[in-house]
Formats: C-alpha cells, structure tokens, sequence
C-alpha cells in the first residue's frame, strides 16, 4: 500500500526556503500583505510591539528582523482585513457554527462589534457597549457569592490588562482565576518554587551563548518558540553539545536553515541542531534524568577513589543546597533496569550523557510542555534541577534552569497577580494600595472552575482571551459546563468555538489586538508591556489601524465592567484606563520588582526583573536550594500500555501551522502532513499492525475509567519516527480524549501527553452504531 502522506515533502531543515515561502503565504492570505509586511519590522523591537506569539527572549544586541515564521502567522492573523461583523451573525445561527471547523470560524476575520447573544433567533446581536456593560455588571452582582464566578486569563493579556483584572476580581470579592498556565507550566511554577524559591527560570538569553552544554527537554523549538533554534545553532556552531530528549524525531531540533543567512539560503544549505537525539518513552524523562544523575555519581565515586578532584561541585552543595544526602540515597536505590524500563532509554546511552554533563563547565537544562503534563510532572521538573545542581549550574553565566512559556505574556500574567493562590503580600499590598478589604480564600484553578460550573457551584465564566472551550481536556464536558451558566463573556479579536456555547446571557466583546494603535481620548498612544520566558520586561506598542472604530482595548473593556459591577468609589477605573502609565505606577508600588517602571520600560530592551535564585540567594524554607528524593513513578502510561493488548499512550501537540488552539493553516510541513490535521502519528511498526487490523482510518477510544466515553473518530494513521506504543496527534481535535479526571500531582495540569488510548476501524465504529 503507498503511504499517503508525501513524506518526501517533509522539510529536510527547518527554516530555509519553506519558512520564507510560508511568510509569503500567510501575508497574502491576510488580504493586507503589505501593512503585515510593515507591522513584522516593528515586530519584537524596541519602538515596536511584542510579537503576540511565543515567550521566548529577545536578545541585548537585537538585530533589523526579530520575528520568525510563527510570528508572520500570528501577525497575519490578526492583521487581516478580513471582517466579522453583524451582518455575518445575522447570516448564521449559533448552531450552525457550532459545525464550523476552528479554522473556519477564526477565517472569518477580526469581530467588529460588541455582541450579545439572542437565544430566540440563536444568533448573536450587534449591543451597545454601556449596554453590555451594565448587563453584566447586574448579572454579577446578582449571584449569590463572588465565588460563583470565574474569570479565565489567556497569555497573551497585557501586564497591565492582567493587573486590572485581578484588581476587578479581588474588589468584587474572589481569587477564583483559572488561567492558561494552569494548563501548561503550572509544574514548572510549583517544582522551581519548592528547589530554588522563585517559579521562574534563572537564565538569560545571553547565556546561551556561553553554555558548554544545553539539555533540551520536551519541546519542540521549531514549531512552539522557532527564534530558540538560532541560538541553539549558533551555540552547536560554537561547540556546545546540544542534548535533545524528545519521543519524536522533530525536524527542528535536527537541522536549521537561517532564513537570515544569504549565503546560506543560496546554496540550500542548513547546519546541525543536536549533537545527542534521546528519545525516551512518554513519560520517561524523570527516569533518564535519574540515570544520568547515577552516572554522575558514579563517576564521582571513582574519581574520589582514584585521588582526583571530586566531578560535583563541593562548594555549592556544601553551602548553598539541602537535601542532597537524602537525595543520592534515592539515586542509589534506583536500580539501572528501572531506569532503563522507565525511559526507554539504555544505560550506556545515559552514561554517554553524563559524561558530556560532567565534562561541561556551563550546562543549561530547558524544557516545555513534554515535562509538564503528566502526572509526575513537579517530580520530573525538580530532578532536572537536582541534576543541575550537582554540578552547581545556577546562579553563573552560561548555567541555569529554562522552562520556556508559551503565550507571550503567561509569566508576566503570574508576576502581576493572576493567581488563585495569591501570597499574602500581595494581598496585603492591594488592600493598603487601594483601600478595599482582599479575598483570602483560594481560589479555582482550571480545574476546579470547570467542575464548579458542571455542578453548579459556579455561574459566570468571563474569558480574558483565550479559546477555553477548546483548549481544556474533555471537550464536550466542557461545552456543558459553559453552557450551563448564567453569565458567559468573552474578550477576544476574533470568533471561535467557545463562543458558541453561550450562558443564558451571554456577550462577545472585541478588542484591540497587540498590533494595533491604542489611543486614549485625548490623543495620547498607550504602550503596554510583557514579560518573557527570561524575565525581561518591555513596552508594545501598536502600529497598525485599529480593525474597526468600535474596538476598545482589552483595559477599557475591563474598567466598563468593573465599574459597572464594583462602581468607582474606592477605585477610579476608568482614570486608571485613561493612561496606563497610571496602572504601571500602582503595579509599581504593589509588586516587587518594577521601581522605576515607567521610566525602565520604556529604554531599549526593557529591563530584568531581580531573580535572586540566580544570584544564588533562595527564598525558601530552608533558604537554600533543596534537592528532591522523590521516587520515580510506579508505573507510567507507557509501561502499562506495554502490557495490554491494543492499548497506547497519546500525546497531543501542535502541528506547524497553528499556535495553541489558533489554527493557521492545514500543513505541518516538518512532519510532513499537508491539508489536514485529523492525523494520529505512530512508529511504523506500529503503524503496519494497525493498518492491518483496522485499515487506514481509525478512531482512537480513551479508556480512563471514569464513567465517560471519549471517542476521537475518523482519523488517518501516519508513520513517524517515535517509540513503538506512542501515538501522537493535535489538539485541539484530540483533546475529546483528555479526561478531565487524570491530573498532575500538586499541578493539576491536565496529562496531556499520557492519555491511555485504545484503536478501533472504521467499520467496526459503525457497526457498534
């Protein structure tokens, strides 16, 4: 049978000419090339707006063109001139879009108005925004408790949006914040937070350049943060050894092709990536980093035995880290044979590893989602940062712990204050800032947000951007918890599906996107500011025509609410929307870090918020860096789909044409799938047993048992280089199987990428119909 997926198209580097005639492409299907053209050369510089894309850092020595092929997409889309506005509501009911793909609805174009949803026609209606305001500022303090409303936070939410939000929040009375990160790298908050006292990375991009080693975990540059992939170029140019573990061969992290590089892309020529390519079983990257921690050990004992110096860092352990006793005790009752099961990895490959580790004196360890969502995640996050600590790689140039964010703005959303487990510091800030008495009581994460909605105890969702309904595990579940409540509002610049599942009163509301220019009433252009996955904050500014004149930034739409629902007696709202520079001055005095705001935001660059951990000062408990001595996890998703027929572990991930629920387009070029994305990956073996049982369509069956049916139906199965009983696929398509039920301990981050799978025909669907 010929395979039908055209695996010679896949890309061989990433990069190169297709990234540049994917730019091409996405800027001539935004119908407005050329203000698209203009936009990205003002994308992520300094008299310019942050790219509403990835979190990853900009550098000090910043060049003419600091976007990448992501970043045209983002800016594409939300540059288009293409319109959403009442008269398209008026053509189609709500039901009928429901049908619509994501892709569909978001081709619509940018919202044009405030929408208001009329359930006896099923179609949203064009409203006034005092309208809409007062509506759901009545609604709100109609509930019986502050606490029956949630209010969702997406990434790409300014500081200074983010800031007034948790204020709007907190003077209504609740802490109740799902958020974005609760999804993505809540782990890598809770881990750091526990080993070195701040929930944050310690590198800056500058130490990328002068790292003799970096471990590149769970993540796939190429298509999440794609700007990564030059500096990991330029520092295996350099001789850096670049460690990869990842269960799928991603083209990213193999070869890069500089789209900046002339002599390069006329000769067709790109450089390698990993120097080491480990791909471990899904799941198994808590074991090989206990592997390589044996290793170190190992070699440590000899080295002591042989009268050399010891291969740990003595000095360090000694005075700055605890726990370390407890945790080689935990190392040496590790067997090799558990390790080896665990990761899938051989111990010599892991030993391999750990002498490239113990012969670098600069390592970095950076990771993503992959680490993050499973049910060990905290525990996988702090052995990574155990294994750095041996060899005191934190708090010096060249070394430290990375997670990368997402979302251009998720970190800097937690540093201001959306958290539903706020310090008390903050509280104790805001209450003396602004004179109101703070919630103490913690609040919903995700997941308690949407059981509080399916039981009820919940009846107000309102969506600071973002596509919750289908960026959360259990689709439809989902779908019925919104559409049970009283109140549904969505902040957002353009349609999609979680509009479509409307309360009893519900509203779209449109904003300003990050491109755009946000004037205030007397003429003055604001700037807002983001922080990155390096802690680095710095001012956006639009520069683009606002898409329509009804438009208002997301600010504005956040003071018309609460002053509508708190009034502005104590809090002046809509003086505070007025001039940002007057939301930064209280941000200023509320959190630590941002003295002097207005004036550091608005140098070249930004500035850097203080990380004390990687001045090797840590603020915890013990005041020292603590080792963890967890044990690994009795079993993974993996090692118990080994042992059962027709059973696998699932991962959902992005194809190259999307970013988060956002779908660009229908290619993922790298892996070499074009026009679709109902695809499931899977090792070719795999794949030939499948094929044979059950054809060449197949639907995919959950089978956590928890009394719900999951089902993902129709989908074409696609040879790819991962382990034998891994099957991978995009969300969000896939997230139908992602139960709600199976979480990260202490992150309560959904397990996205170990969902226990079963595979059955098409035919064999039908006939069970």
């Amino acid at each position: 049978m010929t395979d039908p997926v055209a695996t010679p198209k896949r890309s061989s580097a990433a990069g190169g000419w297709g990234a540049l005639k994917s730019c091409g492409k996405h800027l001539l299907g935004s119908r407005s090339p050329l203000s698209g053209a203009r936009a990205l050369l003002k994308a992520n510089q300094p008299d310019g707006f942050d790219c509403p894309g990835c979190a990853w850092g900009d550098p000090e020595h910043g060049s003419s063109f600091e976007f990448c092929e992501n970043g045209v997409k983002a800016v594409s889309w939300e540059a288009t001139d293409k319109r959403a506005p009442p008269k398209f509501f008026a053509r189609h009911t709500v039901t009928e879009l429901r049908g619509w793909s994501d892709y569909a609805l978001e081709g619509e174009g940018r919202l044009t108005h405030p929408m208001r949803y009329d359930s006896a026609s099923d179609r949203y209606v064009a409203v006034t925004w005092d309208a809409a305001f007062a509506e759901i500022g009545a609604t709100l303090r109609g509930l019986d408790h502050p606490d029956q409303a949630e209010f969702y936070t997406s990434g790409r939410a300014s500081n200074e949006a983010a800031y007034l939000y948790q204020l709007f929040a907190r003077a209504y009375g609740t802490n109740n914040f799902p958020d974005c990160s609760n999804m993505c790298h809540e782990a890598s908050g809770i881990g750091l937070g526990q080993a070195i006292g701040i929930g944050k990375g310690t590198v800056l991009l500058e130490d990328f350049e002068k790292a003799d080693a970096i471990f590149v975990v769970g993540q796939n540059p190429g298509t999440n943060h794609p700007r990564m992939l030059a500096d990991l170029r330029k520092a295996a140019e350099r001789g850096a050894k670049v460690v990869v573990f990842n269960p799928v061969r991603e083209r990213g992290l193999e070869r890069f092709a500089d789209p900046q590089n002339t002599v390069e892309m006329l000769r067709g020529a790109s450089r390698p990536i990993a120097s080491h390519y480990l791909q471990p079983r899904l799941g198994g990257d808590m074991a090989a980093f206990r592997g390589i921690a044996k290793a170190v050990f190992s070699a440590d004992d000899a080295a002591l035995a042989a009268g050399r110096p010891s291969v740990l860092d003595r000095a360090f352990l000694n005075s700055h880290t605890e726990g370390l006793a407890a945790y080689r005790a935990a190392v040496d009752a590790t067997t090799w044979d558990a390790i080896e099961d665990q990761s899938g990895l051989a111990r010599a490959v892991l030993e391999e590893v750990a002498a490239i580790y113990v012969a670098s004196s600069k390592s970095i360890a950076t990771w993503a989602m992959g680490v993050t969502q499973h049910r060990h995640s905290v525990a996988t996050v702090r052995e990574i940062a155990n294994l750095m600590f041996l060899r005191g790689n934190i708090g010096r140039p060249g070394a430290g712990l990375c997670p990368v964010r997402g979302h251009s703005n998720v970190q800097g959303d937690r540093t201001v204050g959306i958290n539903e487990k706020p310090p008390a510091a903050l509280l104790d800030a805001l209450e003396r800032e602004f004179g109101f008495a703070a919630p103490r009581r913690h609040g919903h994460n995700v997941l308690a947000a949407i059981g509080a909605m399916l039981d009820g105890s919940a009846k107000a969702f309102i969506g600071l951007g973002g596509n919750f309904a289908r960026a959360t595990p259990d689709t439809a579940l989902v779908a019925k918890a919104l559409a049970s409540c009283e109140l549904t509002v969505h902040i957002a610049t353009k349609l999609n599906h979680s509009h479509l599942v409307p309360g009893r009163v519900a509203y779209v509301l449109p904003c300003l996107g990050r491109t755009e220019i946000d004037r205030n009433a007397a003429g003055k252009t604001q700037i807002v500011t983001v922080e990155d996955s390096m802690s680095m904050v710095h001012g956006s500014g639009g520069i683009n025509k606002p898409a329509s004149k009804e438009l208002r930034s997301e600010i504005a739409i956040i003071a018309g609410m609460a002053a509508a629902t708190v009034g502005s007696g104590r809090i002046d709202w809509a003086e505070m929307a007025e001039d940002y520079d007057r939301i930064r001055d209280r941000i200023e005095r509320t959190i630590p870090g941002f003295t002097g705001y207005n004036v550091r935001v608005r140098r070249p660059r930004g500035f850097m918020l203080r990380n004390l951990a990687a001045e090797r000062v840590f603020e915890t408990a013990t005041g020292h860096a603590n080792f963890s001595a967890d044990a690994l996890p009795e079993a993974t998703e993996h090692q118990v789909a080994s042992a059962a027929e027709n059973t696998f572990v699932l991962q959902t991930f992005r194809s190259h044409d999307q970013y988060n629920t956002t779908i660009y387009g229908l290619d993922d070029r790298y892996r070499g799938v074009y026009g679709e994305r109902r695809v499931i990956f899977c090792h070719p073996d795999d794949l030939a047993t499948l094929r044979e049982s059950f054809g060449e369509r197949v639907d995919v069956v959950g089978l956590h048992a928890d009394g719900t049916s999951r089902i993902a139906e129709d989908f074409r199965l696609v040879p790819f280089d991962m382990p034998r009983g891994s099957l991978a696929g995009y969300y969000p398509e896939l997230n139908v199987l992602v139960p709600l039920s199976t979480f990260g301990t202490e992150s309560d981050t959904p397990t996205s990428k170990s969902v226990l799978v079963t595979v059955r025909g098409r035919a064999e669907a039908a006939a069970a119909a």
